[in-house]
């Protein structure tokens, strides 16, 4: 017990404060720039189409460069894109299953494929950006079904599950840890690793910082993630373990990687998960962002703070990739 606590301590409450990270290259905007810009594309949006046209059009109008080698997969049903870790087009041993965010509803490969395109050449393993069912077309389970199918396309490719790693922010970052959920108690072979960026991993949003960073936040709000959690659970429990990790028992699960805004609201689910996680005797790192705010890794060509967390992310990813001494489920 001694040497839990001790372990807890150094990967919780020694967090990682990443001040003054600067990455190579020319900062072109400011996060400050960024979130308003957001905010400015999202205004007079109604409903969760107009908002899922309104994220993808902030995106594109950023006019990030995407230049890595790519192609459209289908993974048994699951739409994706492909990303290249060699510019030749030939395939890495080792790939990152990526699930975006966006709130269920939002986001795509397409406007997220520039943080899978910097997270293939930093890790040197080809990137999977899947397409999941979005609401409210589609509902829970329909989003963690898909990253499972998913998940299972790449074992029937030949990949090694040692050589599969699993990514994803905000949402993405839930059906993350949800896909390992469900493989360990499905008793099915478990990734090499887990990063998890801002993930939403209580949908009873219960945590203290929902309230302390209230006024913080720019982008979230409790009210919001509370209407999101109702289309997406469509009258089921939120406090479900095996659609909200915060109420789940996380033991055996691979290396688990957390980074989180320290002004978001989400910031307790980070840092909860992550108390959790290591308590369950998984080896659990966190970092938390000062200055930053909620998916910032989407900017890695304009914003230095996402280059360098992509980086950390990528590193992290790359270390556990063949690891076949972790712990069965």
């Amino acid at each position: 017990m001694k040497s839990i606590i001790c372990g807890l301590t150094a990967l919780v409450f020694g967090v990682l404060l990443a001040a003054g990270a600067q990455a190579q290259g020319t900062q072109s905007m400011t996060m400050s720039q960024l979130d308003q810009l957001r905010q400015e594309a999202a205004q007079g949006t109604v409903g969760y189409l107009g908002h899922r046209k309104a994220f993808a059009d902030f995106i594109n109008e950023l006019h990030q460069p995407f230049d890595a080698r790519s192609a459209r997969i289908d993974a048994d049903g699951v739409p994706g894109l492909w990303v290249f870790a060699d510019p030749s087009g030939k395939k890495s041993e080792n790939v990152i299953l990526y699930i975006h965010g966006g709130g269920f509803y939002s986001g795509s490969s397409e406007t997220h494929r520039v943080l899978g395109a910097t997270l293939a050449q930093d890790a040197g393993a080809d990137v999977f950006l899947i397409d999941y069912r979005p609401m409210p077309e589609a509902t829970y389970p329909a989003q963690i079904d898909d990253a499972l199918t998913a998940y299972r396309w790449l074992l029937s490719q030949g990949y090694a599950a040692d050589h599969i790693a699993v990514a994803g922010e905000s949402v993405g970052g839930n059906l993350v840890l949800e896909l390992a959920l469900h493989l360990r108690k499905q008793h099915q072979a478990l990734p090499s690793s887990l990063v998890a960026m801002s993930p939403i991993t209580d949908l009873t949003a219960s945590g203290k910082s929902m309230v302390e960073n209230a006024h913080n936040d720019p982008l979230l709000t409790r009210a919001g993630l509370l209407a999101v959690t109702r289309t997406y659970m469509h009258g089921g429990n939120p406090r479900n373990p095996d659609a909200s990790p915060a109420f789940a028992d996380l033991h055996g699960l691979p290396p688990l990687l957390l980074q989180v805004a320290a002004g978001e609201i989400l910031l307790d689910d980070s840092v909860n998960i992550a108390r959790m996680a290591a308590m369950a005797g998984v080896a659990t790192k966190l970092e938390i962002w000062p200055g930053m705010t909620h998916q910032w890794q989407l900017y890695p060509e304009v914003l230095p703070q996402a280059a360098v967390a992509l980086q950390h992310d990528a590193n992290f990813l790359r270390a556990h990739f063949g690891d076949r001494a972790k712990d069965e489920p």
